[in-house]
């Protein structure tokens, strides 16, 4: 059923716009995954990491340990990680948490229209956003040999 969602998923957001560098990123209706609150993605004078991200993913199970430290590291600086769940079920993320111990914002998109918003296309698809709101780099996949070159992206946008 994943990898049909997922299939579903990757010919939905294919049939989309896709989202380009220099856009303004655009707000969801986003909930926190435990609390329930509402979570914007619009933060002015921030810098917000933006990552697609499903617990049966691969790639972001490896980038969940960068994203918590990066966020860690730079949260002083106006930087955030906002991570978007896209699993079926809340459950599933749950679980996946509770394995992958994070400190920064985990939303869920109740109506589902957030990753075609942002023209999703892979697993994890992550969203780089200047504190003026504009999106600045697109990331699709994670790779770890490329963190070096992302962490470099981020603090020249938080330079600015």
């Amino acid at each position: 059923m994943k990898s049909f969602c997922f299939f579903f998923l990757l010919i939905f957001t294919t049939a989309s716009s896709a989202i380009e560098i220099g856009s303004p990123a655009p707000n969801c209706d986003l909930k926190e995954v435990y609390s329930g609150t509402p979570v914007e993605l619009t933060k002015p004078g921030k810098v917000l990491y933006v990552d697609f991200w499903a617990s049966w993913c691969g790639p972001c199970e490896q980038s969940m340990p960068f994203l918590d430290q990066i966020n860690t590291e730079l949260k002083a600086k106006n930087f955030e990680v906002i991570a978007i769940n896209l699993d079926e079920t809340k459950e599933d993320a749950e679980q996946f948490l509770k394995n992958h111990k994070v400190n920064f914002t985990v939303a869920m998109n109740p109506d589902n229209q957030c990753p075609n918003s942002y023209g999703v296309l892979a697993m994890p698809s992550s969203y780089l956003i200047d504190k003026q709101g504009k999106i600045r780099f697109i990331q699709l996949g994670f790779r770890t040999e490329e963190k070096a070159e992302l962490r470099a992206k981020i603090e020249k946008l938080l330079a600015e």
